[in-house]
């Protein structure tokens, strides 16, 4: 079952689910989801350095991405054919019954604009920032800003709390993440 904005509300309320800093509930909940905002930080891709990406390389895409901050009042064009690695404003921790679902906003959609290429569930005991897996599938430029609402989050009960949450799992990769960090992968047996 999909929480409504009344339960969201609720469960932000009673700190079941822990939103930082707390959205604006007037311009950020929606009827079944609440909006999140566009962080300041970015790992691009370097792909004129090396041919391909060798996923099972340790620390190898740290070798080929880079970070980049952005200043407050200035702007990240996303080129079409794109593809960057960002994370939200907030930081979101959710509880061992509830999972969390990431999608895109319609309006930034229509632009060409994806805000991930598969990883749209996040694990029940999930703790940290979400990272956006960006990418402009449109034909022109698109000027993404700090702050701007980027993506909306829905909550779905689960059957029964889980037994091991994602942040108690032995082999969770991205435990507390505050940035977009790089591919681990190569860190799966």
């Amino acid at each position: 079952m999909v929480l409504s904005d009344r339960d969201i509300k609720k469960s932000l309320s009673s700190k079941r689910i822990i939103i930082k800093p707390s959205p604006d509930l007037r311009t950020q909940l929606g009827s079944c989801s609440i909006d999140l905002r566009l962080g300041n930080v970015f790992r691009v891709f370097d792909h004129s350095k090396y041919p391909y990406i060798d996923p099972s390389k340790k620390d190898y895409s740290n070798e080929i991405t880079k970070v980049i901050k952005v200043k407050d009042g200035e702007s990240f064009i996303m080129q079409p054919g794109d593809f960057v690695l960002a994370v939200t404003l907030e930081s979101v921790k959710i509880p061992a019954d509830l999972m969390g679902r990431l999608e895109g906003r319609s309006s930034l959609g229509r632009l060409g604009l994806v805000v991930h290429s598969t990883a749209s569930i996040f694990d029940p005991g999930w703790d940290g920032k979400p990272v956006l897996e960006l990418g402009n599938l449109g034909r022109m430029a698109i000027k993404l800003s700090a702050g701007m609402r980027i993506c909306a989050m829905t909550f779905e009960e689960l059957s029964s709390p889980a037994d091991v949450p994602y942040v108690k799992k032995k082999e969770a990769k991205y435990v507390f993440q505050q940035g977009p960090e790089e591919s681990r992968i190569h860190e799966e047996k």
